[in-house]
């Protein structure tokens, strides 16, 4: 995060028209405004209050003003002007840009040289963005959800934001406690003069349909390193009901499932496989899955990322040795080498379409596969998905109150290619079972072990 130090004199011009809205963790519509308070226990002589405006949107982005100006604050306080700009992305919302007045004298230097330092800790949505740009919050947010990001002008401040989960917050812009999302930051700084300031743990409570309401960064240092704050003392916006953040999916780092899969006609051994979460980044992962027993020895990697439109398989490669033999997949204008083939159960949960999952599904949410799409070239399947609610199954890991989402396909000339599929998903588990009744007569079940 930087301080542009010329803005003084442009921020003349900050009646420009709105034309857009961003999402609901920080709506920009044209009539928006928020009232900060801002103070630091060191070097704020008094709060400050900020005033908080939209300058302009287009599309997904949009600038933000700030200005102390007109809010009745002290003589000695501090003032500041600014502008924040974002973008409101299918992975979150993005510090883009930023701009203000310079930081207040006494506040400590957040550079490896005094002149012409770019960067301050002296108002509320720096205090927002400091050390986490792309993203600034993570979407969609899901229980586990977490992720790393940098900032400041040299790109020397990183951070690891986690979200916390949801709590009621009381602030004086609303007359009873409000429900937001918590995200807790670890924030760090190296080679500034002042990187003890720069550094820290900062918690922000985000309430949907307003945005930050309550912004805390305890700052590094010793005994008395000071802390920062920002609440919101009014706003005409309205909390709303966030959306669900229950995670049908987890990519998390790390997490191991193991799953058994039979066919009745072309599968009778159950072929057992084991799936890992290798690697991620940006709510995004590469899920690895190998042969424990069975007919099928396989070996493969799959690439998922989850966005605001949903969980989406991005890739997949598998090579596999089976004893048992399954009926051709189409699309015919693939050649067979080209073709998908069902050797795991991640083979039978990605066929036919994007999504697997909506990003908040609702109970008779559907999507159809469109034509031409990528996943109509890659499958040739027509077809239909639909949310259907929450089920309660049984599989050998356990008993779970699931997530069923069920697709029929048709993929013209295969019959093993067509049929119904129901996929059940648990929160924090992941897909736990799923039955594809074949129009070859041929049903593949698929239960989590473990």
């Amino acid at each position: 995060m930087g301080v542009r130090l010329t803005l003084v004199a442009a921020l003349a011009a900050l009646a420009a028209a709105p034309s857009a809205v961003a999402g609901g963790w920080l709506p920009a519509s044209a009539d928006a405004e928020w009232v900060y308070e801002f103070n630091n226990t060191a070097y704020s002589a008094v709060p400050v209050k900020e005033k908080v405006t939209v300058r302009s949107a287009t599309g997904r982005s949009f600038i933000l003003n700030w200005t102390t100006e007109g809010q009745g604050n002290p003589e000695n306080a501090h003032s500041s002007v600014g502008t924040v700009s974002f973008q409101d992305t299918a992975s979150g919302l993005i510090n883009t840009d930023w701009a203000s007045s310079v930081p207040p004298p006494d506040f400590p230097i957040l550079c490896a040289r005094a002149g012409n330092c770019g960067n301050s800790l002296a108002s509320s949505f720096y205090l927002l963005i400091w050390g986490n740009r792309a993203p600034l919050l993570v979407e969609p947010l899901l229980r586990g959800s977490s992720w790393a990001s940098t900032g400041g002008v040299e790109g020397d401040v990183t951070s690891l934001s986690t979200y916390v989960g949801r709590e009621r917050v009381q602030v004086p812009a609303f007359p009873s406690p409000v429900l937001a999302a918590k995200v807790r930051t670890e924030v760090t700084q190296a080679g500034a003069l002042g990187d003890p300031f720069g550094s820290g743990v900062r918690t922000v409570w985000w309430v949907y349909g307003v945005g930050p309401v309550k912004i805390v960064l305890e700052h590094a240092g010793g005994a008395d390193a000071p802390t920062s704050t920002s609440t919101l003392q009014s706003t005409n916006r309205i909390a709303q009901a966030p959306p669900p953040d229950a995670n049908y999916f987890p990519l998390r780092k790390g997490l191991k499932t193991r799953y058994a899969w039979r066919n009745t006609k072309h599968l009778k051994q159950r072929s057992v496989q084991e799936f890992n979460v290798d690697e991620t980044a940006n709510n995004s992962a590469r899920v690895s899955v190998k042969h424990v027993s069975g007919p099928i020895r396989v070996a493969g990697t799959y690439g998922f990322a989850l966005r605001t439109d949903g969980l989406t398989n991005i890739w997949g490669a598998t090579q596999a040795a089976s004893l048992a033999k399954f009926p051709a997949l189409g699309p015919r204008a693939l050649a067979p080498d080209k073709r998908r083939r069902f050797f795991t159960p991640y083979d039978l949960m990605t066929y036919g379409s994007n999504p697997v999952l909506p990003a908040y599904p609702k109970a008779r949410e559907s999507w159809t596969v469109k034509r031409p799409s990528r996943d109509f070239s890659i499958f040739g399947a027509r077809g239909k998905t639909t949310v259907l609610g929450l089920r309660t199954v049984r599989v050998p890991a356990g008993r779970f109150r699931a997530l069923a989402v069920q697709s029929t396909f048709t993929q013209a000339g295969f019959p093993f290619g067509s049929g119904t599929r129901t996929s059940y998903f648990a929160a924090n588990r992941g897909l736990v079972k799923l039955v594809f009744r074949h129009r070859d007569g041929s049903v593949s079940t698929v239960e989590l072990l473990r």
